[in-house]
């Protein structure tokens, strides 16, 4: 009775075990192999139904139980569970690597195409996307190409775990034990969480560590400069080659960047950029580093007259001769403070976590017409919670939420897709299923968590990406939900979703004061709404920043061997102050290396000028108008990916996107 070879739902996450992975991919890699060998056959013919039943169904199969496994890993991680997945993965990337290169599965495709041509739009799309991936996953290569790209693929993701796993390792094994007085500024629950890990550990004192629940705070508030320079530089030098050898991850970033050239070469690409683009909204590298030039060029000015007034008020209120790195979050809290009278700390006492998720749920419920209600099914831990999703009596998906940092989690935040909607070959509909993720600070002291601003802004960013994949109309499991999206409009609805987040209306409904249960108070948030595009220039200068050294190491020839010199090229060429010259941020930009991302981190600056502009409908009409919400339902989140994202954009806005919205949001207008 493996658990991985269970068809039950919900999965039975509490029961997976490291010894059962390799006996169930045994089975299930052995059912794909067949109905591939079938699907290929003559007694299979070329319609898109009969391959659907023969070969999406066990394939499909093979791809849940291993998100199951790389889900666990990823939130719950253990030795034992590590060694089971990098025992498998070669397994999984060369059997999917020949799904999508097989010749004789592509000329079967062609021959549906060649066919009268789908009255569904989303079948139509399905259709397309295949022809395109298969081109994309080698198929029409031959010979000694075929064999090195195979094995190019099972490099590079072997390459890309072992990335994840050093930036883990790395953030788990710092520690730094501090007495209590080296944190004075350092807001109470923070000094309580830490105190709590050091008694934990057996040791007096604080136990610091590279967790952003810890470590954001105390770079933040504490008045400590010594203690802020050290956690900063542990924290920039993360996986880099002033750490561990065991956890560097030069030369990991250094083969990875050879490997995507390589192969996009072998497709016949001029670079990695070029063949990334293939999918994408934008055409081309040049497109791209154009975008992001120009957004670095309106924010210019911003931020170096933001960085101005930071530095002179560092030196004239807080004794900082020299603005350090490590100092910069301090000051900027201090000057926000001053200059606005309100602390990030004092906001955080409004957004209790119970409170938040209310909000969040009736936000959801009133504009997109579905109920959200809570039940128990079994979890990979205790703080997991499940929520089924409904659309009057019918279920129409459900998710997990798993919100707290710990060890053994990988650090950030980010929306899985457990299961997809699919109206299956053989019977019935499949339902979408959402994992939410975050690493939120846990409750303290028996009181509920209570999260930052900036953390309410990551849970609705997460949250609209599970809208995404779960509010879906789509049955074509390729199409469905977040399913072939362009890499660059995929962030629109999270992006989108993040807009509420400075509504009034919205507020009063998702805070309640930690001690007094009272809502935020007006003149508190009209402070805070003052104070939305405090150093908007200096954030918005570093996304480009990270976007621009993206598409440059990868669509530049030679890059692999100068990582760390287009890096400081690039903040040389776009922030005002330099970095610290051990700065090392690479290293752990799993985004890049570990997550999907490689030449499309420019996509959330791209997909920022869509969602502005989606969300100015709302801000004409009203930001619970329920017409609008249904549009958008209706026009965005309903289709998935079974139509360009412009062609959504325009359903739903009736006109092209306008970048005066992201100008206007961003404070830069």
């Amino acid at each position: 009775m493996n658990p991985l070879l269970q068809d039950d739902e919900p999965p039975p996450y509490a029961a997976i075990l490291p010894e059962h992975v390799t006996p169930a991919l045994d089975r299930l890699l052995a059912d794909a192999e067949a109905a591939l060998e079938r699907a290929v056959g003559p007694e299979v013919a070329a319609d898109f139904d009969a391959l659907a039943l023969v070969l999406d169904v066990p394939v499909e199969r093979l791809r849940r139980a291993w998100g199951h496994v790389s889900h666990l890993q990823a939130v719950v991680d253990t030795p034992a569970l590590r060694a089971a997945h990098a025992e498998n993965l070669p397994r999984i990337v060369a059997f999917t690597t020949r799904l999508g290169a097989d010749a004789r599965l592509y000329a079967k495709y062609k021959a549906v195409a060649a066919q009268a041509s789908p009255r569904e739009p989303a079948r139509r799309k399905a259709l397309a996307n295949a022809l395109r991936d298969f081109v994309l996953g080698g198929a029409e290569l031959e010979g000694s190409a075929r064999l090195r790209f195979a094995a190019l693929r099972d490099r590079a993701e072997g390459l890309s775990q072992q990335f994840g796993d050093h930036v883990l390792d790395a953030t788990d094994a710092f520690q730094l034990q501090v007495p209590a007085s080296r944190l004075q500024g350092v807001p109470d629950d923070v000094r309580e969480a830490t105190q709590a890990a050091a008694a934990a550990a057996g040791q007096d004192g604080c136990l610091l560590t590279l967790q952003g629940p810890c470590l954001m705070p105390v770079l933040q508030f504490a008045d400590d400069r010594e203690l802020r320079a050290e956690l900063f530089r542990a924290n920039g030098t993360r996986a880099s080659e002033f750490g561990p050898p065991e956890f560097d991850n030069t030369p990991v970033m250094r083969e990875l960047v050879e490997l995507r050239a390589e192969e996009a070469a072998l497709l016949g690409h001029p670079s990695y950029a070029h063949l990334a683009l293939v999918p994408k909204m934008a055409r081309s590298p040049g497109e791209v580093l154009a975008f992001v030039r120009d957004l670095a060029l309106r924010a210019r000015p911003h931020a170096e007259r933001e960085l101005a007034e930071l530095q002179a008020f560092a030196a004239a209120q807080l004794g900082l001769a020299e603005l350090q790195a490590w100092d910069r979050a301090y000051a900027s809290e201090k000057l926000k403070q001053a200059r606005y009278d309100f602390s990030s700390q004092q906001v955080k006492e409004y957004f209790t976590e119970p409170r938040v998720l209310q909000g969040l749920f009736r936000l959801v419920e009133t504009l997109f017409g579905v109920a959200i209600r809570e039940d128990a099914v079994p979890v990979w831990h205790p703080t997991v919670r499940h929520f089924g999703v409904w659309r009057g009596p019918e279920a129409v998906a459900s998710f997990y939420l798993d919100p707290y940092a710990r060890a053994g989690k990988q650090s950030g935040a980010w929306m899985d897709s457990a299961r997809i909607r699919w109206r299956r070959p053989e019977g019935g509909l499949q339902l979408p299923v959402a994992h939410l993720v975050c690493n939120f600070a846990p409750p303290v002291g028996g009181q509920p968590a209570q999260l930052s601003h900036n953390d309410l802004i990551t849970l609705f960013h997460e949250f609209g990406h599970g809208l995404h994949h779960m509010l879906t109309q789509v049955d074509e499991l390729a199409v469905s939900g977040i399913s072939g999206v362009e890499g660059d409009a995929v962030e629109l609805p999270s992006q989108f979703m993040e807009n509420f987040c400075w509504e009034w209306e919205v507020l009063q409904r998702l805070s309640s004061h930690a001690q007094t249960g009272e809502p935020l108070p007006r003149e508190l948030f009209d402070r805070m709404v003052a104070a939305r595009h405090f150093q908007s220039g200096l954030r918005l200068l570093r996304q480009c920043e990270f976007a621009l050294f993206d598409m440059r190491l990868h669509s530049e020839a030679g890059a692999a061997a100068r990582v760390q010199a287009i890096c400081d090229e690039v903040n040389a060429e776009i922030q005002p102050q330099p970095a610290p010259p051990f700065y090392r941020y690479p290293a752990s930009f799993g985004h890049l290396f570990d997550g999907g991302y490689a030449a499309g981190y420019y996509g959330y600056a791209w997909a920022e000028v869509l969602s502005a502009d989606a969300y100015g409908a709302f801000e004409e009409a009203g930001v619970f108008d329920t017409a609008t919400g249904a549009r958008f339902r209706d026009h965005i989140l309903a289709v998935g990916g079974s139509r360009p994202a412009l062609d959504s954009f325009r359903a739903f806005r009736g006109r092209d996107p306008s970048l005066d919205a992201l100008l206007r949001h961003q404070g830069l207008a």
